[in-house]
Parts: C-alpha cells; structure tokens; sequence
C-alpha cells in the first residue's frame, strides 16, 4: 500500500482550524467536524458538560432557531449526528455532493454561534437525564459503567462521559455556555472532509465560513493517566436474569509493534464469530451466549475489555474459563500456528481496507487520527508492519497487557451465595 491509495490534502487556516481533504470518485459527501474536548479533559463537578454541549449544538444559533436549524440539515437528505467520545466531540453530516457546502455552512453555525436558549436547555436536560436512566436499564451499559468506577482512583475514565444525574441536574445555562465559549474555538478544532471536489474548492468553502472564527488560546487541566485497579468485586441488581462479566487491562506503555501485535491477538481471542473466547465458553462448555473481547486504543485509554453474560450458577465456571484460556495464551501454551497468524492479519487488513473503501467511515478514521494527533496514512505503517509480526510478538504483547485485571460481576440481588 502507499499514498495513492487515497490522496489528501492536509492545512491550517489563519485561525488554526485544521483541516484534512480526501477527493475522491463519489457521487457522495462526508464531513466530520471535531472539537478536542470530551471526558478526560473534565473534572468530577464538570463530568457530562461535554456532552451536554453537544446536545445543545442542535438547538439554535443566532440565525437560526432550534426548528430551523433541524430543518435545513434534515433537508439535505443524507444523515447527520453528533456524539461525545472521551477525547473529543464530533458533529458529522453526509450526503449527496451537491449538499457539501450546504452541510459546511450547518456545521460552521453550530460550532460557530451556538446560543443555547434558555427553555431548549430545560427540555434537553430532560432529554439527558431520560439516557442516564436508559443506560443504567441496560445491564450491559450498567457493568460497564460500574466496572470502570471500580478500575480507577483518580482517572476521569471512571466517570460515564454522559455524566451523573447529579451534575446534569445542577448545570446552569451560563455554566454550559461557558464551557463551549472556552473550547469552541478553531485552533482546538479540526475537519475531514471527503468528497469530489476538488481541493481548492473545498479549502475555498471553508474560508468562506470558518475564517471568521476567532482563536483563544486554549488551557485544558493535565489528563490522568492511571492503569487499572487489580481488584475483583460483585455488585447487585433487582430484576436481571442474568450475571455479567468484565475484565478490564490497560496498555499506556505498549510500543506500537506490541499494540499491533495485541490488534491481531484480540481478533483471535474474542473479537471474531470463532474466536478463542467463543469456542471455549459458548461452543464447548455452553456457558455464555455473548462473549467477546475488545480494545480501545484511543489516547490515555488504552485498555481491554471481555465481556460475558452468564447464569448465576455459571458465574464463577466462566471466569475460570476466561482465567484459564488467559493463561494458555501467556505461558505460550496455546499454539498458534501460522495459518493462525496469517488468517489473523488479513481479517485485520481486511477490517482496514473496509474503512477507506467506505466514504463515511474513512472521513470518521481522519478525524480520530487528527484527534489523537497521529498520520492518517498510519495505517500503511501498520499493514507494512503485519508482515513482520511474529508469535513471538503476540504472545509477548499477552504477556504485557494481561496482568492485573479489574474484575467486576454483576449479579442478581436475591443472590447471598456468591462473594
């Protein structure tokens, strides 16, 4: 692989907006536009003001009321969301290509001059709260949100980026407000766009509307970085049928061969239909309907989940058997053969060719390198880098990441038997 892959233009304008465009053969358009706030960056009274700013994007503007604003982006007749991840804030539009700069304009007014009435704010707080109490009804969102309160001390990761019902509760307008004035800002911003266009006509349309956008400077507190707690707890629910399951292991330290090496390791432990996870708890013993494993390999997260749901009276049999095929894997007692390895990376280069064959998603993967400060073309390394990952590699890749998990089980609250 190499750059003629995909072209791209990367630039700044005056301002520090920074901005990254594919042209591509497409009768299609995808913008994704990325503030570089989101949960880490928050402390404990600010958890969930990131999210809520993004809630608020689509509630008006100072040329455009809530109904209005909604109403153009509907009407370009492709999609539009948002969504706050730890790192950042994305707001995305796609659609035909002779909506594109309909779509810029849109989006240059929500980042732009957001003015978040007053009354909207009232109604979206409710809106919030009501996905608050929706996550926690979800048993799998639920152990998740504990598992990570447990795995950390000091880490913002311990803290849902949704935020708590007491934070969304107390935040004022001119608390929101602030927050978006003191963020929103184009030097703490950046924009992929693919598209047909040519590129001088695409850095024209974002000189048209987000030149006037005026730079701050940009102070944010010192991340956390923390590894997880190694500590093992059961906590307990009225009304599930369940028991739930998570590990988690984090990674800060793991050079980027070992991070591939752990890529191609996961997609064979529990992230593919007939993974090592799969076959051993759900094929073999019958434990586990879902099972799987997965990485986050986003900036100060770094970390690795497996997930199961089992009966109460198989709780303690699955964890045995996760524990063990672990084991297998660290004391090199699970053979991989090259078939193994080979099947291994090309899933892995397949999952990467998908990404940049798709316009949507390809436009999403520049914004999260963009985000995370690394080259988009980073994925040439790592396909050229497959080819000289060995056994060797993954099981010492293992070795690194699969040492003191956090252990949390959830469980049925008419349980005493299970400590």
């Amino acid at each position: 692989m190499n750059k003629d892959f995909f072209d791209s233009r990367e630039y700044f304008l005056n301002n520090g907006l920074q901005i990254a465009v594919v042209k591509r053969e497409t009768g299609l358009f995808s913008v994704n536009a990325a503030v570089k706030i989101g949960s880490i960056y928050e402390n404990k009274e600010q958890n969930g003001m990131s999210h809520f700013v993004e809630h608020m994007l689509f509630k008006g503007t100072k040329n455009k009321n809530n109904e209005k604003l909604n109403d153009e982006l509907e009407n370009i007749g492709g999609e539009y969301n948002a969504y706050t991840d730890y790192n950042c804030t994305v707001v995305n539009v796609a659609g035909i290509s002779d909506e594109l700069e309909k779509a810029i304009e849109l989006i240059s007014d929500m980042l732009v001059n957001s003015i978040f009435p007053k009354d909207e704010m009232e109604k979206e707080r409710e809106v919030i709260l009501a996905e608050v109490r929706t996550s926690t009804d979800d048993v799998e969102d639920y152990s998740f949100k504990l598992a990570h309160k447990l795995a950390y001390k000091n880490s913002p990761l311990k803290y849902d980026t949704i935020g708590t019902e007491k934070n969304i509760s107390k935040f004022t307008r001119q608390d929101i407000f602030d927050f978006y004035k003191k963020y929103y800002v184009p030097n703490n911003c950046c924009i992929s766009i693919v598209s047909p266009l040519e590129y001088e006509e695409v850095h024209l349309l974002m000189e048209k509307y987000f030149s006037k956008w005026i730079p701050l400077e940009v102070i944010k507190d010192e991340i956390v970085i923390e590894d997880n707690i190694n500590i093992k707890k059961t906590t307990y629910k009225h009304n599930i049928e369940q028991s739930s399951i998570i590990y988690i292991y984090t990674f800060h330290n793991l050079d980027k061969k070992h991070e591939l090496a752990l890529k191609i390791l996961n997609h064979r432990f529990g992230e593919s239909g007939n993974s090592i996870l799969f076959r051993e708890l759900r094929e073999k013993r019958g434990l586990a309907y879902d099972v799987y494993s997965e990485l986050d390999t986003t900036s100060f997260v770094k970390s690795l989940y497996i997930y199961t749901s089992v009966s109460k009276k198989n709780a303690e049999e699955a964890m045995a058997c996760i524990e063990s095929c672990i084991e297998d894997i660290t004391n090199e007692k699970y053979l991989f053969k090259n078939g193994d390895i080979e099947l291994m990376k090309k899933v892995l280069k397949t999952s990467v060719i998908a990404i940049i064959e798709d316009t949507t998603s390809l436009c999403d993967y520049i914004i999260q390198q963009m985000v995370d400060g690394d080259d988009i073309y980073e994925f040439i390394s790592d396909m050229n880098n497959l080819k000289v990952i060995k056994k060797h590699d993954i099981y010492e890749s293992a070795k690194i990441v699969f040492t003191s998990p956090t252990v949390h089980i959830l469980m049925s609250k008419e349980s005493d038997d299970f400590e």
